[in-house]
């Protein structure tokens, strides 16, 4: 498709055009040729975060290298997202070292803040396991004028560390805080009390917990309940159930503030620590305390139902929002998201159902997209894929919550396990539709399941589709191709110049065919003369054969027909011949050329 430019080009047209795209190597066209035809045209930060981001997502990573060093050389003001894009990109496809190097690079690029690039490079490092490498990361880069903040920076370290059961240096880490300038957060605290309580550092946890108390819940704060459970349970767990009744109380009164009135309600006395059975009791009476005991608020509840729903407790879960619904608190869109994933989890496929169809319509909750993405995945997972279709349906038609690339990707793959490439196929059509381009291992399987079941000709407009994108097909989806369907895919890409060069030619030549070029074409030649097509102006389609056929029936043909906008014509067949068959007698333009 030929593009028409602007008389006069601003910046914000072109990232419109290249974004408008769905090849990336045709938007980059676009991005090099601007250049060459306005020549007081300079690209500006947004053009080149519009270019950079089309090539990641599709995988283009020499490319993308390549537009990189062009922002360099033009020293163009951009911002920090676009190096945190590239470093994701980086990272996805396994290149951890150009992530390092792209981020070392930074002093020579036009960028005044280097803060979420810096936290995206240590949270792949952290995620990686290389604590090493983090450690002289941030080593070399904390004291740098560019990086604004390094809270989130030491809560990576802290998590890291606690990963691989080293609590007592992310205890270090959280004592030099101060020294950093750094003010601990919720976060921290959470993520070093838990690290403390799994490596069994229940002394050093207690007295994080009164320094929490002195330093951030001086004025009570309901959200903290989360903390203050992770130790009581660890207590608990321990044996040390007298200890934990202490610190409950000291809790109640200092950390969540609860009235006088709410602490005579709840007898800590009646907790019975004799016996091992107990335990489970005093865990259970500790989390109705903290329910119970502390001051209504929304934030207490969230946190600690959805703490509950992440451990799987989906029964205590469901006590706190009993809780919220005595106290007049609606259950916010975050807690269903958590106990439907909960339920998931468990196999608890008809509750978690029963909290989207029932339980959210009668507390006046509207499921959100992210919410529907997660009953769409869990139903998937556990292959009910139709049931997925229904929802989907029902988040398209609700106002505010259009499905997004998450939803399609979720959707087809689903489809394709359950062995439903035809819906699959008609999925991805909609997720074209909405401008939503997927990756080549959708089309990849798509394709493959379309062969499976019979539909060539389908499976080859989904490669004509997947080439025109400018991804290159897997041998694989070759070996799934019928003989036919292969000359008609090698058709393709004599038309595609773009993959020509974009591409590796050494891929094809590895495909094996089972007969040889002359031979595959005496072969069509042979079943072409047995097929024949007439157009006419009326009396709409009139299909007759002389043999048995199995492979086309006239409402095939009328499908195939409508497809070409052909709504009269004269079929004959006199062999059994397939749809492939019929389509290539539509098509008498068509050229077949040599194998590889």
């Amino acid at each position: 498709m030929s593009i028409r430019w602007p008389r006069r080009l601003t910046p914000t047209h072109l990232s419109q055009l290249i974004r408008s795209q769905k090849n990336p190597l045709k938007a980059l066209e676009m991005f090099g040729e601007a250049k060459h035809r306005y020549p007081n045209y300079r690209h500006n930060g947004p053009v080149y975060a519009a270019m950079i981001d089309i090539l990641g997502r599709s995988g283009r990573v020499a490319e993308m290298k390549e537009v990189i060093c062009r922002m360099k050389e033009d020293s163009c003001e951009c911002r920090d997202s676009i190096f945190a894009s590239a470093i994701k990109t980086y990272a996805s496809v396994g290149l951890l070292d150009e992530a390092i190097a792209l981020f070392r690079s930074l002093p020579q690029f036009n960028c005044v803040n280097w803060t979420e690039s810096f936290i995206t490079l240590l949270k792949i490092l952290v995620k990686e396991s290389k604590l090493e490498a983090t450690y002289h990361l941030f080593l070399e880069n904390s004291c740098r004028w560019e990086v604004k903040s390094l809270t989130h920076a030491l809560n990576l370290l802290i998590y890291g560390l606690c990963r691989i059961h080293r609590s007592d240096l992310a205890l270090c880490i959280f004592q030099e805080m101060d020294y950093q300038c750094c003010y601990p957060v919720r976060e921290t605290y959470l993520t070093l009390m838990r690290g403390l309580c799994e490596d069994g550092r229940l002394t050093e946890a207690t007295h994080l917990l009164y320094s929490m108390l002195w330093r951030i819940s001086q004025k009570g704060s309901g959200a903290d309940v989360a903390i203050y459970r992770t130790l009581l349970d660890a207590l608990c767990d321990n044996g040390e159930v007298q200890e934990a009744v202490e610190i409950l109380s000291k809790v109640l009164r200092k950390g969540l503030k609860a009235p006088k009135r709410r602490q005579k309600q709840l007898d800590l006395s009646q907790i019975n620590h004799e016996c091992e059975a107990s335990i489970c009791n005093a865990k259970a009476f500790i989390t109705k305390a903290l329910i119970k005991g502390t001051v209504p608020s929304w934030d207490a509840y969230r946190s600690l139902a959805i703490d509950l729903y992440y451990e799987g407790k989906i029964d205590k879960g469901d006590e706190v929002l009993k809780e919220m619904y005595i106290r007049g608190l609606r259950p916010s869109s975050l807690i269903y998201e958590a106990k439907v994933a909960a339920l998931f989890t468990s196999g608890m496929i008809d509750e978690a159902v029963d909290v989207i169809e029932r339980e959210m319509v009668e507390n006046s909750c509207v499921p959100t997209v992210r919410l529907y993405n997660t009953v769409i995945r869990g139903l998937c997972n556990q292959g009910k894929s139709d049931l997925a279709l229904g929802y989907y349906e029902k988040m398209s038609r609700q106002v505010a919550c259009v499905p997004n690339k998450e939803t399609y990707d979720i959707l087809v793959d689903g489809l394709c396990r359950d062995g439903k490439y035809i819906e699959a196929s008609q999925m991805l059509e909609q997720m074209l539709i909405h401008s939503y381009w997927p990756g080549g291992e959708t089309y990849t399987k798509v394709i493959h399941g379309l062969c499976i079941i019979g539909r060539p000709y389908k499976a080859v407009m989904w490669l004509e589709e997947m080439i025109s994108q400018a991804k290159i097909p897997q041998i694989s989806v070759w070996g799934s191709l019928s003989v036919r369907a292969q000359i008609k895919a090698l058709k393709l890409l004599a038309h595609f110049s773009t993959l020509k060069s974009g591409c590796n030619k050494a891929n094809y030549s590895q495909v094996s065919y089972r007969e040889s070029a002359l031979e595959i074409w005496y072969k069509v030649k042979q079943e072409l003369s047995n097929l024949t097509f007439c157009r006419k102006e009326m009396v709409g389609i009139n299909f007759t054969s002389k043999v048995v056929y199995t492979h086309l029936d006239l409402e095939t043909v009328k499908a195939i027909c409508c497809e070409y906008r052909i709504h009269c014509a004269d079929i004959n067949i006199k062999s059994d011949a397939t749809a492939d068959d019929f389509t290539d007698v539509i098509e008498s333009s068509r050229a077949y050329i040599s194998c590889i």
